[in-house]
Protein backbone atom coordinates (compact mmCIF):
# COMPACT_ATOMS: atom_id res chain seq x y z
CA UNK A 1 0.00 0.00 0.00
CA UNK A 2 1.31 3.33 -0.83
CA UNK A 3 0.06 6.92 0.61
CA UNK A 4 -0.30 9.55 -1.05
CA UNK A 5 -1.78 12.62 0.70
CA UNK A 6 -4.99 11.22 2.32
CA UNK A 7 -5.27 8.67 -0.33
CA UNK A 8 -3.83 4.87 -0.87
CA UNK A 9 -3.11 3.20 -3.67
CA UNK A 10 -3.11 -0.75 -4.19
CA UNK A 11 -0.17 -2.17 -5.32
CA UNK A 12 -0.83 -5.03 -7.55
CA UNK A 13 1.49 -7.97 -7.95
CA UNK A 14 1.63 -9.26 -11.48
CA UNK A 15 1.95 -12.99 -11.95
CA UNK A 16 4.55 -14.23 -13.35
CA UNK A 17 3.50 -15.81 -16.72
CA UNK A 18 5.64 -19.00 -16.05
CA UNK A 19 3.42 -19.55 -12.16
CA UNK A 20 0.52 -18.47 -14.07
CA UNK A 21 0.71 -21.30 -16.46
CA UNK A 22 1.80 -23.57 -14.55
CA UNK A 23 -1.79 -23.03 -11.86
CA UNK A 24 -3.83 -23.09 -15.23
CA UNK A 25 -2.96 -26.42 -15.23
CA UNK A 26 -3.11 -28.05 -11.71
CA UNK A 27 -6.64 -26.28 -11.74
CA UNK A 28 -7.61 -28.13 -15.02
CA UNK A 29 -6.36 -31.19 -13.08
CA UNK A 30 -8.36 -31.00 -10.35
CA UNK A 31 -11.46 -30.09 -12.10
CA UNK A 32 -10.62 -32.88 -14.33
CA UNK A 33 -12.05 -35.91 -12.59
CA UNK A 34 -15.20 -33.54 -11.82
CA UNK A 35 -15.57 -32.55 -15.73
CA UNK A 36 -15.07 -36.48 -16.32
CA UNK A 37 -18.11 -37.83 -13.87
CA UNK A 38 -20.28 -34.92 -15.02
CA UNK A 39 -19.42 -35.97 -18.72
CA UNK A 40 -20.17 -39.51 -18.25
CA UNK A 41 -23.30 -38.62 -16.29
CA UNK A 42 -24.86 -36.55 -18.95
CA UNK A 43 -23.71 -39.12 -21.82
CA UNK A 44 -26.04 -41.81 -19.87
CA UNK A 45 -29.07 -39.57 -21.04
CA UNK A 46 -32.03 -38.20 -19.73
CA UNK A 47 -34.74 -41.08 -19.20
CA UNK A 48 -31.76 -43.65 -18.17
CA UNK A 49 -30.53 -41.04 -15.57
CA UNK A 50 -34.36 -40.40 -13.89
CA UNK A 51 -34.75 -44.36 -13.51
CA UNK A 52 -31.47 -45.03 -12.01
CA UNK A 53 -31.19 -41.95 -9.33
CA UNK A 54 -35.08 -42.20 -9.01
CA UNK A 55 -35.94 -45.55 -7.18
CA UNK A 56 -36.16 -46.93 -3.89
CA UNK A 57 -31.98 -47.84 -3.60
CA UNK A 58 -31.16 -43.98 -4.54
CA UNK A 59 -33.99 -43.06 -1.82
CA UNK A 60 -31.98 -45.65 1.06
CA UNK A 61 -28.70 -44.57 -0.22
CA UNK A 62 -29.29 -41.02 0.57
CA UNK A 63 -31.56 -41.26 3.63
CA UNK A 64 -28.82 -43.50 5.25
CA UNK A 65 -25.76 -41.12 4.46
CA UNK A 66 -27.41 -37.87 5.29
CA UNK A 67 -28.85 -39.40 8.85
CA UNK A 68 -25.66 -40.83 9.02
CA UNK A 69 -24.18 -37.30 8.91
CA UNK A 70 -26.76 -35.46 10.61
CA UNK A 71 -25.92 -38.03 13.72
CA UNK A 72 -22.30 -38.20 13.79
CA UNK A 73 -21.80 -34.25 13.53
CA UNK A 74 -24.04 -33.65 16.43
CA UNK A 75 -22.40 -36.66 18.23
CA UNK A 76 -18.60 -35.37 17.05
CA UNK A 77 -19.60 -31.87 18.22
CA UNK A 78 -20.53 -33.02 21.98
CA UNK A 79 -18.63 -34.93 22.38
CA UNK A 80 -15.41 -32.96 21.24
CA UNK A 81 -17.07 -29.39 22.48
CA UNK A 82 -16.87 -31.45 25.74
CA UNK A 83 -13.68 -32.72 25.93
CA UNK A 84 -11.80 -29.63 25.01
CA UNK A 85 -14.09 -28.22 27.82
CA UNK A 86 -13.00 -30.67 30.08
CA UNK A 87 -9.45 -30.57 29.50
CA UNK A 88 -9.07 -26.54 28.52
CA UNK A 89 -11.28 -24.89 30.96
CA UNK A 90 -12.22 -27.02 34.18
CA UNK A 91 -9.73 -28.19 37.34
CA UNK A 92 -9.94 -31.81 35.66
CA UNK A 93 -7.49 -34.40 37.27
CA UNK A 94 -4.85 -35.34 34.73
CA UNK A 95 -5.87 -32.74 31.97
CA UNK A 96 -2.53 -32.89 29.71
CA UNK A 97 -2.76 -36.53 29.60
CA UNK A 98 -6.63 -37.19 28.49
CA UNK A 99 -5.56 -33.93 25.98
CA UNK A 100 -3.08 -36.49 24.56
CA UNK A 101 -5.54 -39.35 24.43
CA UNK A 102 -8.40 -37.61 22.92
CA UNK A 103 -5.74 -36.67 19.95
CA UNK A 104 -4.50 -40.04 19.82
CA UNK A 105 -8.21 -41.74 17.41
CA UNK A 106 -6.94 -39.24 14.47
CA UNK A 107 -4.01 -41.99 14.17
CA UNK A 108 -6.29 -44.61 13.77
CA UNK A 109 -8.26 -44.90 9.76
CA UNK A 110 -11.81 -45.22 10.31
CA UNK A 111 -11.65 -48.88 8.35
CA UNK A 112 -9.29 -50.02 11.28
CA UNK A 113 -11.56 -49.00 13.87
CA UNK A 114 -14.53 -51.09 11.90
CA UNK A 115 -12.41 -54.27 11.31
CA UNK A 116 -11.54 -54.29 15.60
CA UNK A 117 -15.61 -53.72 16.06
CA UNK A 118 -16.39 -56.19 13.61
CA UNK A 119 -14.23 -58.35 15.07
CA UNK A 120 -15.59 -58.13 18.03
CA UNK A 121 -19.12 -59.06 17.29
CA UNK A 122 -20.65 -58.81 13.16
CA UNK A 123 -23.58 -59.27 13.95
CA UNK A 124 -23.61 -56.88 16.62
CA UNK A 125 -22.40 -54.07 14.94
CA UNK A 126 -23.16 -54.54 11.07
CA UNK A 127 -25.56 -51.77 11.39
CA UNK A 128 -26.70 -48.27 11.38
CA UNK A 129 -25.76 -48.21 14.95
CA UNK A 130 -21.89 -49.69 14.67
CA UNK A 131 -21.32 -47.27 11.51
CA UNK A 132 -21.85 -44.76 14.23
CA UNK A 133 -20.27 -45.97 16.92
CA UNK A 134 -17.05 -46.42 14.31
CA UNK A 135 -17.12 -43.18 12.55
CA UNK A 136 -17.70 -40.93 15.91
CA UNK A 137 -14.79 -42.67 18.07
CA UNK A 138 -12.63 -41.74 14.51
CA UNK A 139 -13.65 -38.24 13.92
CA UNK A 140 -14.57 -36.66 16.95
CA UNK A 141 -11.41 -35.25 17.39
CA UNK A 142 -11.48 -33.04 14.35
CA UNK A 143 -13.62 -31.24 16.69
CA UNK A 144 -12.32 -31.63 19.97
CA UNK A 145 -8.76 -29.80 18.22
CA UNK A 146 -10.09 -26.37 16.73
CA UNK A 147 -12.19 -26.06 19.82
CA UNK A 148 -8.99 -26.73 22.24
CA UNK A 149 -7.17 -24.29 20.25
CA UNK A 150 -9.83 -21.70 20.14
CA UNK A 151 -10.51 -21.93 24.01
CA UNK A 152 -6.57 -21.49 24.79
CA UNK A 153 -6.77 -18.77 22.27
CA UNK A 154 -9.86 -17.09 24.17
CA UNK A 155 -9.24 -13.83 25.96
CA UNK A 156 -10.60 -14.91 29.73
CA UNK A 157 -11.66 -10.45 30.08
CA UNK A 158 -14.96 -11.52 28.25
CA UNK A 159 -15.96 -14.50 30.69
CA UNK A 160 -15.01 -12.45 33.86
CA UNK A 161 -17.27 -9.54 32.68
CA UNK A 162 -19.63 -11.88 32.13
CA UNK A 163 -19.82 -13.60 35.69
CA UNK A 164 -19.70 -10.00 37.16
CA UNK A 165 -23.00 -9.26 35.56
CA UNK A 166 -24.37 -11.78 37.71
CA UNK A 167 -24.35 -14.99 34.95
CA UNK A 168 -23.93 -18.11 36.13
CA UNK A 169 -20.90 -20.80 34.66
CA UNK A 170 -23.82 -22.36 32.56
CA UNK A 171 -24.93 -18.84 30.97
CA UNK A 172 -21.94 -17.88 30.54
CA UNK A 173 -20.50 -20.92 28.43
CA UNK A 174 -23.83 -20.46 26.84
CA UNK A 175 -24.02 -16.60 26.36
CA UNK A 176 -20.59 -16.23 26.14
CA UNK A 177 -18.26 -18.80 25.11
CA UNK A 178 -20.02 -20.65 22.70
CA UNK A 179 -19.97 -17.67 20.52
CA UNK A 180 -16.46 -17.58 20.50
CA UNK A 181 -16.19 -20.86 19.26
CA UNK A 182 -18.65 -20.72 16.77
CA UNK A 183 -16.10 -20.76 13.75
CA UNK A 184 -13.94 -23.25 15.25
CA UNK A 185 -17.05 -25.41 15.98
CA UNK A 186 -18.45 -25.01 12.32
CA UNK A 187 -15.20 -25.82 10.78
CA UNK A 188 -14.39 -28.68 12.85
CA UNK A 189 -18.31 -29.84 12.25
CA UNK A 190 -17.41 -29.57 8.40
CA UNK A 191 -14.41 -31.60 8.85
CA UNK A 192 -16.52 -34.05 10.22
CA UNK A 193 -19.59 -34.07 7.77
CA UNK A 194 -16.80 -34.35 4.73
CA UNK A 195 -15.25 -37.36 6.16
CA UNK A 196 -18.47 -39.27 6.79
CA UNK A 197 -19.66 -38.49 3.32
CA UNK A 198 -16.45 -39.83 1.62
CA UNK A 199 -16.28 -42.90 3.85
CA UNK A 200 -15.48 -45.55 2.07
CA UNK A 201 -13.89 -48.87 3.73
CA UNK A 202 -15.23 -48.27 7.24
CA UNK A 203 -18.98 -49.03 5.87
CA UNK A 204 -17.85 -51.09 3.48
CA UNK A 205 -16.23 -53.26 6.34
CA UNK A 206 -19.36 -52.92 8.23
CA UNK A 207 -22.02 -53.80 5.22
CA UNK A 208 -23.35 -50.19 5.80
CA UNK A 209 -24.70 -48.72 2.34
CA UNK A 210 -24.09 -45.45 1.34
CA UNK A 211 -23.15 -43.28 -1.57
CA UNK A 212 -19.38 -44.94 -1.40
CA UNK A 213 -19.90 -48.26 -1.10
CA UNK A 214 -23.14 -48.35 -3.98
CA UNK A 215 -20.81 -46.71 -6.13
CA UNK A 216 -17.92 -49.26 -5.57
CA UNK A 217 -20.37 -51.88 -5.44
CA UNK A 218 -21.93 -50.27 -8.87
CA UNK A 219 -18.50 -50.18 -10.59
CA UNK A 220 -17.30 -53.62 -9.53
CA UNK A 221 -20.60 -55.06 -11.50
CA UNK A 222 -19.00 -53.77 -14.96
CA UNK A 223 -22.74 -53.64 -16.27
CA UNK A 224 -22.40 -49.73 -17.48
CA UNK A 225 -20.80 -46.84 -16.40
CA UNK A 226 -23.53 -44.64 -16.00
CA UNK A 227 -24.61 -45.72 -12.61
CA UNK A 228 -21.26 -44.84 -10.87
CA UNK A 229 -21.36 -41.87 -12.80
CA UNK A 230 -24.69 -40.71 -11.58
CA UNK A 231 -24.33 -41.71 -8.26
CA UNK A 232 -20.78 -39.90 -7.73
CA UNK A 233 -22.05 -37.01 -9.60
CA UNK A 234 -25.03 -36.98 -6.27
CA UNK A 235 -21.89 -37.45 -4.14
CA UNK A 236 -20.05 -34.72 -5.02
CA UNK A 237 -23.21 -32.64 -5.06
CA UNK A 238 -23.55 -33.41 -1.11
CA UNK A 239 -19.95 -32.85 -0.85
CA UNK A 240 -20.43 -28.78 -2.42
CA UNK A 241 -23.31 -28.51 -0.58
CA UNK A 242 -21.70 -29.13 2.73
CA UNK A 243 -19.18 -26.37 2.27
CA UNK A 244 -21.66 -23.98 0.98
CA UNK A 245 -23.82 -24.87 3.74
CA UNK A 246 -20.77 -24.53 6.49
CA UNK A 247 -20.12 -21.36 4.73
CA UNK A 248 -23.46 -19.52 5.02
CA UNK A 249 -23.95 -20.57 8.33
CA UNK A 250 -20.33 -19.38 9.97
CA UNK A 251 -20.83 -16.23 7.71
CA UNK A 252 -18.70 -13.58 7.57
CA UNK A 253 -18.52 -12.15 10.89
CA UNK A 254 -14.79 -12.43 12.57
CA UNK A 255 -13.88 -13.38 16.37
CA UNK A 256 -11.09 -12.80 18.05
CA UNK A 257 -9.29 -10.13 20.10
CA UNK A 258 -8.22 -6.50 18.37
CA UNK A 259 -5.56 -5.64 21.07
CA UNK A 260 -2.81 -9.22 21.01
CA UNK A 261 -1.13 -7.82 24.30
CA UNK A 262 -0.35 -9.67 27.36
CA UNK A 263 -3.39 -12.20 28.07
CA UNK A 264 -4.27 -13.13 31.53
CA UNK A 265 -4.57 -16.84 32.24
CA UNK A 266 -8.26 -18.73 31.73
CA UNK A 267 -10.48 -19.09 35.00
CA UNK A 268 -10.66 -23.35 36.00
CA UNK A 269 -14.00 -23.83 36.82
CA UNK A 270 -14.63 -26.39 39.69
CA UNK A 271 -16.38 -29.33 38.64
CA UNK A 272 -17.79 -29.70 42.18
CA UNK A 273 -18.83 -33.56 42.18
CA UNK A 274 -18.41 -34.24 38.23
CA UNK A 275 -14.59 -34.41 39.24
CA UNK A 276 -15.50 -37.84 39.86
CA UNK A 277 -17.70 -38.61 36.71
CA UNK A 278 -15.88 -36.33 33.84
CA UNK A 279 -12.56 -38.90 34.23
CA UNK A 280 -15.14 -42.04 34.22
CA UNK A 281 -16.60 -40.09 30.95
CA UNK A 282 -12.90 -40.11 29.06
CA UNK A 283 -11.97 -43.47 30.14
CA UNK A 284 -15.03 -44.81 27.97
CA UNK A 285 -14.23 -42.30 25.37
CA UNK A 286 -10.76 -43.85 25.46
CA UNK A 287 -11.92 -47.40 25.90
CA UNK A 288 -14.07 -47.14 22.76
CA UNK A 289 -11.74 -45.34 20.58
CA UNK A 290 -8.36 -46.76 21.44
CA UNK A 291 -8.21 -49.82 23.88
CA UNK A 292 -10.76 -51.83 21.75
CA UNK A 293 -9.30 -51.19 18.23
CA UNK A 294 -5.60 -51.40 19.34
CA UNK A 295 -6.82 -54.66 21.70
CA UNK A 296 -8.73 -56.53 18.82
CA UNK A 297 -5.37 -56.37 16.78
CA UNK A 298 -3.32 -57.31 19.77
CA UNK A 299 -5.85 -60.37 20.40
CA UNK A 300 -5.95 -61.33 16.59
CA UNK A 301 -2.21 -61.25 16.52
CA UNK A 302 -2.20 -63.70 19.07
CA UNK A 303 -5.02 -65.89 17.84
CA UNK A 304 -4.56 -69.67 16.50
CA UNK A 305 -7.12 -70.76 13.88
CA UNK A 306 -7.13 -73.01 11.06
CA UNK A 307 -4.11 -73.79 9.24
CA UNK A 308 -4.67 -71.07 6.17
CA UNK A 309 -5.63 -68.60 8.82
CA UNK A 310 -2.47 -69.21 11.12
CA UNK A 311 0.20 -69.21 7.83
CA UNK A 312 -1.54 -66.14 7.01
CA UNK A 313 -1.33 -64.60 10.19
CA UNK A 314 2.39 -64.98 10.81
CA UNK A 315 3.37 -64.14 7.44
CA UNK A 316 5.27 -61.35 8.48
CA UNK A 317 7.40 -60.71 4.98
CA UNK A 318 3.74 -60.69 3.37
CA UNK A 319 3.38 -57.49 6.10
CA UNK A 320 7.17 -55.91 5.19
CA UNK A 321 6.16 -56.19 1.17
CA UNK A 322 2.94 -53.73 2.00
CA UNK A 323 4.71 -51.58 4.58
CA UNK A 324 7.36 -51.33 1.67
CA UNK A 325 4.45 -50.59 -0.85
CA UNK A 326 2.59 -47.93 1.46
CA UNK A 327 5.92 -46.21 2.06
CA UNK A 328 7.21 -46.49 -1.61
CA UNK A 329 3.60 -44.88 -2.58
CA UNK A 330 3.59 -42.69 -0.14
CA UNK A 331 6.93 -40.99 -0.40
CA UNK A 332 6.33 -40.95 -4.57
CA UNK A 333 2.53 -39.01 -3.76
CA UNK A 334 3.90 -36.52 -1.46
CA UNK A 335 6.84 -35.90 -3.84
CA UNK A 336 4.22 -34.92 -6.87
CA UNK A 337 1.52 -33.62 -4.35
CA UNK A 338 4.41 -31.12 -3.48
CA UNK A 339 5.60 -30.18 -6.92
CA UNK A 340 1.95 -29.46 -7.69
CA UNK A 341 1.27 -27.50 -4.48
CA UNK A 342 4.69 -25.69 -4.67
CA UNK A 343 3.87 -23.17 -7.57
CA UNK A 344 0.25 -22.81 -7.01
CA UNK A 345 1.44 -21.11 -3.65
CA UNK A 346 3.61 -19.18 -5.02
CA UNK A 347 1.25 -17.89 -7.38
CA UNK A 348 -1.38 -16.96 -4.40
CA UNK A 349 1.24 -15.55 -2.18
CA UNK A 350 3.56 -14.06 -4.39
CA UNK A 351 0.58 -12.36 -6.92
CA UNK A 352 -2.64 -10.59 -6.85
CA UNK A 353 -5.63 -10.55 -9.16
CA UNK A 354 -9.23 -12.00 -9.66
CA UNK A 355 -7.54 -14.32 -12.13
CA UNK A 356 -5.08 -16.39 -9.23
CA UNK A 357 -8.01 -16.32 -6.36
CA UNK A 358 -9.99 -18.22 -8.88
CA UNK A 359 -6.98 -20.92 -9.67
CA UNK A 360 -6.41 -21.15 -5.61
CA UNK A 361 -10.03 -21.84 -5.35
CA UNK A 362 -10.31 -23.93 -7.62
CA UNK A 363 -7.56 -26.43 -6.27
CA UNK A 364 -9.39 -26.21 -2.76
CA UNK A 365 -11.78 -27.89 -5.13
CA UNK A 366 -10.83 -31.32 -4.79
CA UNK A 367 -11.34 -31.00 -1.30
CA UNK A 368 -15.26 -32.01 -1.86
CA UNK A 369 -14.44 -34.37 -4.82
CA UNK A 370 -14.92 -38.01 -3.11
CA UNK A 371 -11.77 -40.50 -3.89
CA UNK A 372 -14.01 -42.96 -5.20
CA UNK A 373 -15.22 -40.04 -7.85
CA UNK A 374 -11.37 -39.18 -8.77
CA UNK A 375 -10.32 -42.96 -8.68
CA UNK A 376 -13.62 -43.69 -11.04
CA UNK A 377 -12.65 -40.92 -13.27
CA UNK A 378 -9.79 -41.00 -13.97
CA UNK A 379 -9.85 -45.08 -14.83
CA UNK A 380 -13.14 -43.80 -17.67
CA UNK A 381 -10.19 -41.05 -18.97
CA UNK A 382 -7.57 -43.88 -19.15
CA UNK A 383 -9.70 -46.24 -20.48
CA UNK A 384 -10.90 -44.60 -23.51
CA UNK A 385 -8.37 -41.89 -23.86
CA UNK A 386 -4.78 -42.39 -22.38
CA UNK A 387 -4.49 -46.36 -22.36
CA UNK A 388 -1.01 -46.21 -21.39
CA UNK A 389 -1.79 -44.74 -18.06
CA UNK A 390 -4.56 -47.26 -17.25
CA UNK A 391 -3.47 -49.64 -14.19
CA UNK A 392 0.04 -47.59 -13.49
CA UNK A 393 1.26 -46.27 -10.66
CA UNK A 394 1.22 -42.58 -12.18
CA UNK A 395 -2.14 -42.88 -12.72
CA UNK A 396 -2.94 -43.92 -9.12
CA UNK A 397 0.32 -41.07 -7.45
CA UNK A 398 -1.71 -38.77 -9.90
CA UNK A 399 -4.97 -39.75 -7.91
CA UNK A 400 -3.55 -39.02 -4.83
CA UNK A 401 -2.19 -35.52 -5.42
CA UNK A 402 -5.74 -34.32 -7.08
CA UNK A 403 -6.75 -35.71 -3.36
CA UNK A 404 -4.45 -34.14 -1.34
CA UNK A 405 -3.66 -31.35 -2.83
CA UNK A 406 -5.53 -29.21 -0.49
CA UNK A 407 -3.88 -30.54 2.32
CA UNK A 408 -0.49 -29.86 0.81
CA UNK A 409 -1.46 -26.45 -0.35
CA UNK A 410 -2.55 -24.90 3.40
CA UNK A 411 0.72 -25.47 4.64
CA UNK A 412 2.70 -25.00 1.53
CA UNK A 413 0.87 -21.23 1.66
CA UNK A 414 1.27 -20.80 4.98
CA UNK A 415 5.12 -22.04 4.46
CA UNK A 416 6.02 -19.23 2.21
CA UNK A 417 4.01 -16.48 3.41
CA UNK A 418 6.38 -16.71 6.07
CA UNK A 419 9.27 -16.59 4.18
CA UNK A 420 9.75 -12.73 3.72
CA UNK A 421 9.53 -11.23 0.59
CA UNK A 422 11.89 -8.41 1.36
CA UNK A 423 14.82 -11.02 0.77
CA UNK A 424 14.20 -12.16 -2.44
CA UNK A 425 13.89 -8.77 -3.54
CA UNK A 426 17.35 -8.34 -2.19
CA UNK A 427 18.46 -11.57 -3.93
CA UNK A 428 17.28 -10.36 -7.24
CA UNK A 429 18.65 -7.08 -7.00
CA UNK A 430 22.21 -8.52 -6.16
CA UNK A 431 21.68 -10.10 -9.51
CA UNK A 432 20.18 -13.64 -8.60
CA UNK A 433 17.83 -15.01 -11.02
CA UNK A 434 14.41 -16.46 -9.72
CA UNK A 435 15.33 -19.87 -9.89
CA UNK A 436 18.46 -19.33 -7.83
CA UNK A 437 16.14 -17.05 -5.12
CA UNK A 438 13.58 -19.74 -5.08
CA UNK A 439 16.61 -22.25 -4.39
CA UNK A 440 18.86 -20.24 -2.11
CA UNK A 441 16.18 -18.27 -0.37
CA UNK A 442 12.71 -18.64 -0.45
CA UNK A 443 12.74 -22.64 -0.32
CA UNK A 444 15.24 -22.97 2.74
CA UNK A 445 12.96 -20.13 4.65
CA UNK A 446 9.46 -22.37 4.26
CA UNK A 447 11.89 -25.59 4.87
CA UNK A 448 9.87 -26.28 8.06
CA UNK A 449 6.34 -25.60 6.81
CA UNK A 450 7.24 -27.43 3.18
CA UNK A 451 8.73 -30.26 5.46
CA UNK A 452 5.00 -30.59 7.35
CA UNK A 453 3.09 -30.44 4.14
CA UNK A 454 5.07 -33.55 2.92
CA UNK A 455 5.02 -35.54 6.10
CA UNK A 456 1.11 -34.75 6.11
CA UNK A 457 0.36 -35.99 2.71
CA UNK A 458 2.60 -39.35 3.17
CA UNK A 459 0.44 -40.06 5.94
CA UNK A 460 -2.79 -39.43 4.16
CA UNK A 461 -1.59 -41.10 1.40
CA UNK A 462 -0.48 -44.65 3.94
CA UNK A 463 -3.94 -45.05 5.36
CA UNK A 464 -5.65 -44.24 1.95
CA UNK A 465 -8.11 -47.40 0.47
CA UNK A 466 -10.84 -46.31 -1.44
CA UNK A 467 -8.48 -44.62 -4.67
CA UNK A 468 -5.58 -47.48 -3.88
CA UNK A 469 -8.54 -50.13 -4.21
CA UNK A 470 -9.55 -49.25 -7.81
CA UNK A 471 -6.22 -47.85 -9.38
CA UNK A 472 -3.32 -49.87 -7.96
CA UNK A 473 -1.40 -51.90 -10.61
CA UNK A 474 -2.14 -55.25 -10.52
CA UNK A 475 0.15 -57.04 -7.96
CA UNK A 476 0.19 -53.88 -5.82
CA UNK A 477 -0.93 -54.72 -2.18
CA UNK A 478 -0.82 -51.60 0.61
CA UNK A 479 -1.10 -52.24 4.31
CA UNK A 480 -4.61 -50.81 3.57
CA UNK A 481 -5.94 -53.58 0.62
CA UNK A 482 -4.64 -56.53 2.31
CA UNK A 483 -6.72 -55.18 5.45
CA UNK A 484 -9.80 -54.62 3.28
CA UNK A 485 -9.07 -57.78 1.26
CA UNK A 486 -8.65 -60.19 4.71
CA UNK A 487 -11.40 -58.59 6.35
CA UNK A 488 -13.87 -58.91 3.51
CA UNK A 489 -13.52 -62.46 3.81
CA UNK A 490 -13.85 -62.74 7.75
CA UNK A 491 -10.16 -63.72 8.03
CA UNK A 492 -9.36 -61.31 11.19
CA UNK A 493 -6.24 -63.43 12.06
CA UNK A 494 -4.97 -62.68 8.64
CA UNK A 495 -5.69 -59.35 8.80
CA UNK A 496 -3.90 -58.65 11.92
CA UNK A 497 -0.49 -57.77 11.18
CA UNK A 498 -1.34 -55.52 8.28
CA UNK A 499 -3.55 -53.53 10.85
CA UNK A 500 -0.77 -53.63 13.35
CA UNK A 501 1.73 -52.19 10.95
CA UNK A 502 -0.59 -49.67 9.29
CA UNK A 503 -1.78 -48.43 12.85
CA UNK A 504 2.32 -48.56 14.28
CA UNK A 505 3.32 -46.72 11.17
CA UNK A 506 0.26 -44.02 11.66
CA UNK A 507 0.49 -43.68 15.31
CA UNK A 508 4.29 -42.83 15.15
CA UNK A 509 4.36 -40.70 11.80
CA UNK A 510 1.53 -38.83 13.51
CA UNK A 511 3.54 -38.27 16.93
CA UNK A 512 6.67 -37.13 14.99
CA UNK A 513 5.16 -34.87 13.50
CA UNK A 514 3.23 -33.17 16.25
CA UNK A 515 6.18 -33.16 18.39
CA UNK A 516 7.81 -31.61 15.43
CA UNK A 517 5.24 -29.12 13.95
CA UNK A 518 2.64 -29.04 16.67
CA UNK A 519 -1.02 -30.69 17.18
CA UNK A 520 -2.49 -28.18 14.63
CA UNK A 521 -0.70 -30.24 12.11
CA UNK A 522 -2.39 -33.46 13.10
CA UNK A 523 -5.90 -31.70 12.42
CA UNK A 524 -4.65 -30.89 8.82
CA UNK A 525 -3.95 -34.64 8.42
CA UNK A 526 -7.51 -35.65 8.51
CA UNK A 527 -8.80 -33.62 5.53
CA UNK A 528 -7.00 -30.02 5.10
CA UNK A 529 -7.80 -26.77 6.70
CA UNK A 530 -11.42 -25.47 6.36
Amino acid sequence: MLATGSKLMTVTRRPNPGLLAAGGAIAILVLLPIGVTAGNAVAAGWSLAVMLLWRPLTGELLTNTLLLIGCVTVACALIGTGTAWLVERTDLPGRKLWGVLAVVPLAIPAFISSYAWLSLDSSLFSNFGGALLVVTMSYYPLVYLPVAAALREMDPALEETARALGNNTRQVFLRVVLPQLRPALLGGMLLVALNTLVEFGAFALLRFRTFTTAIYAAYRAGFSGAEPALLAMVLIALCIACLVAEQLVRGTARYGRLARGTRAAATRYSLGKARVVAPVFLAVLGFAALVVPLGMIGYWLTKTGNAATTVAASDWAAVARASWASVRLGVGGAVLTMALALPLGMLATRSDGWLVAVLERAAYLAQGVPGIAVALALISLTVHDLHPLYQSTFLLLLAYSVLFLPLALVSVRSALMQAQVRLEESGRSLGLGRLAVLLRITLPLAAPGLGAAAAMVFIAITTELTATLLLAPIGTQTLATQIWANTSTVAFAAAAPFAAALAAMSMLASWLLARRFGAASVLSIAHGAV
